[in-house]
């Protein structure tokens, strides 16, 4: 009997079926069609890109073991996306996509050049005990260069990273620091630049780590009394990605042997990238050794994207979901989501899931249904402005007042209160929040902060000020 792409599909639900729960079965594969069938290629329509998502993420192993059995080893899988509420085009359009778009990072293998040295070198990412020294990148391939849009807020990150990208090592830019608020792109762009630096230098060891993990694995090495070994396996690095340096304050003994790696890694040429969401000038318990070591490259921040910049990163994953839809919904999303990337990317892809699963057209109706319910469950971002005013009209000043030079004692306490509740309530650096409050220096708002902690500990009036302050800004 001969195949069909009718036959061959049923065969593979079948299977599928046996192998999943009944409710994830009919919400994830009634739904899907059987196109085509064409040597050892099976076509499947999809109702849309997100639908295909889901299935790549949660099933792909599944509905291959279900196909090699029907069509061999050699089996292919492809979709077929099939968009039926698209906007100014009552006819549906279809876009076709490979299953697994883009192959994970290889293992590299790295020879270790320390002849004196114990032979069963220790890579603290493999189970003791294995003689293993293939390192694995823990790179994510989905975070490129690709799809981390260049605006005005991370213009020069962005572009410090591609320099870095195309001479790891080589630039200025040695180490590169990059530092911002929550859900800005950080960790994206640090890994976009460890994927680049793969495609471009096969041959280099890139290594991307969180500095959580990096401090547990110093820690494992104390207790197996081999902090050498741990040493000697960072030595191996070309390119040394850390993610959130600045959970490294307070634990001096990681610091230290962090200190040893850096400048072994620095001064033969490799390169080191770090992520923090303070600038350095804020980072506190971390010595000052270490400290002026990020200072020798560059650091850039990543500022909260504008209004084009947010549009763009709407429109490209619409784009990237084969959605379309009105240009003021677009427009509607970008002016009411602005705190970070994330929450932005979160709130398109709700409204996106919303219309795929009940059928409904993207309107501006469900838009702000949407938005609305997703700001809810965001906490709401207190600017330094606001903050100004609350404090300015709490002790009955204006603003000018507030932020002028005199040096009358109940403006000084307002303007230090207005520091305090700044560094409290938003991500901004204490450069920038000195700079903000009559353009003061970050030293300044550093010393206004210690200034309110030891008069709320030792002064009743003065706690009462901030404790009704406080609940205006949190009302």
């Amino acid at each position: 009997m001969n195949k069909t792409a009718q036959s061959v599909w049923e065969n593979c639900l079948s299977f599928i079926k046996d192998n999943i729960q009944d409710q994830a079965y009919k919400t994830w594969f009634e739904p899907i069609k059987s196109v085509e069938l064409t040597d050892n290629a099976l076509y499947i329509q999809v109702p849309s890109k997100f639908f295909y998502e889901w299935l790549e993420e949660h099933y792909v192993k599944l509905l291959k073991v279900a196909l090699t059995k029907e069509l061999g080893k050699n089996a292919k899988l492809l979709y077929k996306i099939r968009m039926e509420n698209t906007y100014g085009n009552k006819q549906p359009f279809t876009e076709q996509l490979p299953s697994a778009n883009r192959v994970p990072m290889k293992p590299q293998e790295v020879d270790a050049p320390f002849k004196n040295l114990n032979p069963e070198l220790k890579n603290p990412f493999v189970i003791p005990g294995i003689r293993n020294l293939k390192i694995e990148s823990q790179l994510n391939a989905n975070y490129s260069f690709d799809n981390f849009l260049e605006g005005d807020s991370n213009r020069l990150a962005r572009s410090a990273g591609m320099a870095v990208a195309n001479k790891p090592g080589g630039t200025s830019f040695n180490p590169l620091l990059i530092f911002g608020g929550v859900g800005l792109g950080k960790t994206h762009l640090a890994h976009a630049i460890g994927v680049e630096i793969k495609d471009k230098y096969p041959d280099k060891t890139v290594l991307y780590i969180s500095a959580e993990i990096f401090t547990q694995q110093y820690i494992d090495s104390v207790k197996k009394n081999n902090r050498n070994d741990f040493i000697h396996f960072y030595q191996l690095i070309d390119v040394l990605i850390i993610d959130d340096v600045q959970f490294l304050s307070g634990k001096s003994g990681t610091q230290d042997v962090f200190f040893h790696i850096f400048n072994y890694l620095h001064q033969n040429g490799k390169q080191v990238i770090l992520t923090s969401d303070k600038a350095p000038v804020d980072m506190q318990d971390i010595e000052q050794r270490l400290l002026s070591r990020f200072k020798w490259g560059l650091s850039a921040e990543l500022h909260q994207p504008d209004y084009e910049t947010r549009i763009s990163i709407l429109k490209n994953i619409l784009y990237r979901d084969g959605v379309e839809i009105p240009e003021e919904i677009i427009e509607y999303v970008a002016r009411n989501i602005k705190s970070n990337v994330r929450e932005l990317e979160g709130a398109i892809i709700s409204l996106i899931a919303q219309s795929s699963f009940n059928k409904k057209e993207v309107t501006l109706e469900l838009a702000k249904s949407v938005v609305e319910k997703f700001v809810k469950n965001v906490k709401r971002e207190i600017s330094i402005d606001y903050i100004q005013k609350i404090v300015s009209d709490y002790f009955q000043l204006d603003l000018e007042t507030l932020q002028s030079k005199t040096r009358k004692r109940h403006v000084v306490q307002a303007r230090q209160l207005a520091m305090f509740f700044a560094k409290r309530f938003t991500k901004a650096s204490l450069a920038n929040i000195g700079s903000q409050i009559g353009d003061r220096d970050h030293a300044t708002v550093l010393h206004a902060c210690k200034t309110v902690d030891n008069l709320m500990a030792t002064d009743k009036q003065f706690k009462k000020f901030v404790d009704d302050i406080n609940k205006k800004l949190t009302l």
